[in-house]
Formats: structure tokens, sequence, C-alpha cells
């Protein structure tokens, strides 16, 4: 039995966060054992508790953090740790220097280009670190690798692309109105939505700009974001919302704990991000059989082939963007894009390959030690 650490240095949804959870939940229980360390209470925890485990919790926030390290060190002897799995940029250097320190191979991965931002301080000494003490470096799509060996000095030979996954057994075409009547929607009106929290990667101002072009043509679209809202980015997308007139057309749903309900109330799922490291919630749509325009940020088009699984377009482009929206509306869920899309989160984007390829690491790891 390998029992693997995991930790994450966040505690509320997103896509890093899901990743975290299913690996967990994934994982062969004959083969290995979770021992789970995260900040806090939230989300992450509630979702673990639900699996029924019981998170160990550490105090990852503030920068030096020599409690964490300590920390790390402590569970990783205490659990007699083979290998430690950590997530996102605070964990993954937190996790190298416990390695240094206590010999056990850490698996490292990044999920998006803000994982290590160009305002990081020390990025340098950061990279030099994560390098020296990970085993592996794990990174969600091959755009987002190379931007880390060639643009960041991460080692190209510790280096592997594992694409994110989706579980098509929950994601999949259930057609759902509940999420419409809720917004008052009637027959023949049309629903663009996105998934994801708040931020300024995710490139909203685009799509409330998109919007008001798309509903300049046909009054009866409406738009929905379905993610967590607070902080001066969402106070300003408010205002910048009622400067377009679109109270009534375009609506900020908040946290969604029922994606794939959410996502079978669409006609076109939308992600107008403009720093992307792959984008769950692209195959999700895509799982679910819904219509999908992605921008060109990074990961997504590695997911979306254009023109054949869906449409993508530039970033930080609303004209673009608006344009696809027009031309989706009224598409068959059963077309062949729809039809191809699913077909390729089943073959390329499973959940199970996705955790296959994380256990053929531990496991040759474990073999080299």
């Amino acid at each position: 039995m390998i029992r693997i650490l995991h930790t994450i240095d966040t505690t509320g949804p997103g896509g890093a966060e899901t990743v975290f959870i299913d690996l967990i939940k994934g994982m062969d229980c004959r083969k290995f054992e979770p021992v789970v360390a995260i900040r806090g209470k939230g989300w992450v925890c509630d979702e673990l508790v639900k699996y029924g485990i019981t998170p160990l919790f550490v105090n990852s926030k503030g920068a030096l953090n020599i409690e964490y390290l300590q920390k790390l060190i402590q569970i990783t002897y205490k659990y007699d740790i083979d290998i430690v799995q950590s997530h996102l940029l605070g964990s993954n250097l937190y996790c190298s220097l416990a390695s240094m320190i206590c010999g056990v191979p850490v698996v490292s991965t990044f999920h998006g280009f803000v994982d290590m931002n160009i305002k990081e301080r020390f990025p340098a000494i950061k990279s030099k670190i994560i390098n020296r003490g990970s085993a592996r470096l794990v990174f969600v799509s091959e755009g987002l690798r190379k931007y880390y060996v060639e643009q960041k000095g991460f080692s190209d030979r510790k280096s592997v692309t594992i694409s994110n996954g989706v579980n098509t057994s929950l994601f999949k075409p259930q057609r759902d109105d509940s999420i419409r009547k809720k917004l008052g929607l009637v027959t023949g009106d049309v629903l663009v939505g996105t998934v994801g929290n708040i931020r300024a990667s995710k490139g909203y101002v685009y799509l409330l700009k998109a919007a008001k072009v798309v509903i300049g043509r046909n009054p009866q679209v409406h738009f929905a974001i379905a993610g967590e809202r607070s902080g001066s980015i969402y106070e300003n997308l408010l205002d910048l919302r009622k400067n377009l007139g679109l109270d009534n057309h375009f609506f900020f749903l908040g946290f969604e704990p029922e994606v794939p309900r959410f996502l079978n109330n669409l006609d076109v799922f939308v992600l107008p991000s403009v720093s992307e490291g792959f984008s769950i919630s692209t195959i999700e749509a895509m799982a679910c059989g819904v219509p999908v325009i992605v921008t060109r940020s990074g990961g997504p088009e590695e997911i979306v082939e254009n023109g054949l699984t869906g449409i993508i377009v530039p970033v930080r482009d609303h004209y673009s963007l608006a344009q696809a929206v027009i031309d989706s509306i009224g598409k068959n869920r059963d077309d062949n894009n729809a039809m191809s899309a699913m077909e390729a989160c089943k073959k390329k984007f499973s959940i199970n390959k996705m955790i296959s390829n994380y256990q053929e690491i531990y496991i040759n790891l474990m073999e080299k030690n």
C-alpha cells in the first residue's frame, strides 16, 4: 500500500480544487491510501467529509510560513508518507522544501498560468526550489508545460502533461429547466452561460460587452455566470452591467453546487477567459452536449477542435465572441459538433484516464526508490 499525502492551500470551489478532490476519490484503494492536509474549513473540506475523509488542517497562509513547513514535515514522518501530491504554487513550494528534508518524492501539479504570475515575488528562487524538491512536475495542458519550462525555468526532464478529466457518468445530457424558470425565462428564450469564480483572468468584462451586442440583435438571449461573486472585480462588473443596460438579461448566480444541472439548462456555453491553464468547465459542458465557445487563452485550444467540437475565438475580442454566440444559437444539441464533443470527452478527457496517469507516476517513483 502506497500512502500519499494530498495537499492544496485553497479551500473554496474551483478547477484545481475539483481535480484535487476527484484524484483523491478516484484512486485505487487497493494500492493507494490517502492522507489529506488542507488549510481549513470550506467547500474542499465539505466535499472530503462527504466522501468519508477527515482532513488534517494546516495553516498555509502568508509568506515564509515556517509553521506550515514544519507541519508538513511532521505529517510526513508521523503518517509514514511515501509520496506527496501537491497542487498550486504555495503547496508545491513548501512540499518541495519538505521533500529536501524528508527525502520523500513530491509530485507538484500546476493548474494555470496565474499560479506564478508576473507579480509573483522571487519567482526564480521559487522555481529552483520546486525544481530541486519535486520528483515530477505535472501540468494540466501542454501549452502550460511549455510556458513553465521555457519562461519560468522549470525542468523539462521532470515535467509531464496530464489533462484534467471529466466524470461522464455525472456530466451527461439530461435537459433541465429549473434554473431557467428561476430566472423567469419563457419558451423561446435562450440561455448562454459559463462556470467560474469572479476573477480578472476569466474575462467576464468581454462577456458582458459581447452580451450587449448579442441582445441588441436578439432580446430573447440571456446570460448567466455560475461562480463565487465578491470583491472589487465583481462590483466593477455590476457597474458595467448597469451601464450597458443588461440588468434584466445578465445574471450573476453565485456558487452553483449542482454544476451538471446548471450546464443542462444552457443553450450555449461560453468561456471568455484571457488566461486559462486548461478549463474543466469546458469539458464538463462538452460532456453534457452543450455547444461550446472558448477563447484562445492557453489550455482551451488543446480541448476544442475549432469547427468540429466547438468554436475558438481570440481573447479580449467581444465582437468575435458575440458573433460566435449568434452563430451557435439554435444549434441542435444532437448535431455533429455536440456528438463529436461528447465522444472527445470520453476518449481524451476521461477522469479514469487522468487518475490512471497520476497512479502510473506514483508507482514509477516507488519503483525508483
